[in-house]
């Protein structure tokens, strides 16, 4: 998913401040249902983000154009374990392992097969 810097995702100095690459990835992974016409949030079922662990590498700056990519890494019944890069061109700039889990009833559910279905294709 491509991604334009905008001012508003900057500090003062003109570098994306740190929590917006964790927005940047969330886009992404939510377009990955809105692309099969889905939705990541239905009633009271839902993905919830349980752990992340970030690497800044190099800062993006106003007006960059960035690609995020999303590898399903790791599936269990009730959650998902993907790797996010962002890049800017071919540079890899900054990436995140991130744990999500699957919520129904606010409760831990086995993952329907056509939301896996959806993270399949990124493996």
């Amino acid at each position: 998913m491509k991604i334009r810097v905008y001012y508003e995702d900057t500090d003062c100095g003109g570098v994306v401040y740190h929590s917006n690459y964790l927005n940047f990835c969330e886009r992404a992974r939510s377009e990955l249902f809105f692309q099969k016409g889905l939705s990541p949030h239905n009633e009271d079922e839902f993905f919830v983000v349980k752990k992340i662990e970030a690497d800044y590498i190099k800062p993006a700056r106003f007006a960059d154009v960035l690609e995020v990519k999303t590898q399903l890494i790791k599936q269990k019944n009730t959650s998902l374990v993907m790797n996010q890069e962002i890049y800017r061109a071919d540079e890899l700039i900054f990436r995140m392992a991130v744990t999500v889990v699957f919520l129904k009833a606010m409760k831990p559910a086995k993952i329907p097969l056509k939301l896996m279905e959806i993270f399949d294709e990124n493996r």
